[in-house]
């Protein structure tokens, strides 16, 4: 008959609990596997493998119950940290967004915006297509893979049981303040574009104030942006991959962080 005892039983729980709290609380708040539209079943099936693998490399837990006072503490823990982490990746996707929620608006296309799932609210189109496309070259750069490198390392340099430092949370927000001048980077161009467009349509109509300009700014305004748009789309690519690379950069610096 196999028996074993109450420790033994919690030593098992605190092995599998708390790795799968913190995996649990990134996906939950990562990007593009944190979605809605991806089924709850194929998170927690991807956390419990997630957990499977990197529970034999953890080093040695805290000896506690996991319904325990201490117990319930770190688990709250976990989800900070977790959040933390799965916040910071996802902060690369509101600064593509809002990038194309500032070029639509000089585009025109404010007015266009579709119901976007993933927020529960009112997206503009060209907010909702460059985050498509930056959903696509973060899969191809590998970028859900580095997250996932990056989750595990968090468990070498911030083990089990150990409270996210103050310095961290200086980290998120001075990462936060970053992501507004990314989306201007981005959106730099074509903002610059339009202005000038905006500025010729100005001179274009006190030269012929017979001219109708409501008739012809919109088009020119909405071409003009769509041309900028095409040419400028190669360079996005590398600009992407390093917000990427200082997204994982401060996901790893919150882990890695001394109080």
């Amino acid at each position: 008959m196999i028996s074993f005892t109450s420790a033994q039983l919690d030593a098992w729980l605190v092995a599998l609990i708390f790795p799968l709290t913190r995996i649990l609380a990134l996906i939950a708040t990562a990007p593009i596997i944190g979605n809605r539209q991806v089924p709850v079943r194929v998170k927690v099936g991807l956390a419990v493998i997630l957990t499977i693998v990197i529970v034999p490399t953890l080093g040695e837990l805290p000896q506690v119950s996991v319904g325990s006072a201490q117990g319930m503490l770190i688990l709250v823990q976990q989800i900070i940290i977790g959040t933390a982490m799965g916040f910071t990746m996802r902060m690369i996707f509101t600064a593509v967004e809002m990038a194309g929620d500032l070029a639509g608006m000089q585009m025109g296309l404010g007015f266009a915006s579709f119901f976007d799932p993933v927020n529960a609210s009112f997206t503009p189109i060209l907010a909702q297509w460059m985050g498509v496309v930056a959903s696509l070259a973060f899969l191809a750069m590998n970028g859900h893979l580095f997250m996932f490198m990056g989750l595990a390392e968090s468990f070498r340099t911030l083990p089990i049981g150990q409270m996210m430092p103050h310095s961290a949370y200086f980290d998120i927000a001075t990462w936060g303040g970053n992501i507004f001048a990314y989306a201007v980077q981005i959106s730099l161009p074509l903002l610059a574009a339009l202005l000038i467009t905006n500025i010729a349509l100005g001179i274009l109509t006190r030269a012929a104030p017979q001219l109708n300009l409501f008739a012809v700014g919109f088009p020119v305004t909405l071409s003009m942006g769509l041309v900028i748009l095409a040419l400028t789309m190669p360079y996005f690519a590398p600009l992407l991959d390093k917000i990427t690379h200082d997204a994982l950069d401060t996901m790893l610096k919150i882990s890695r962080a001394v109080p």
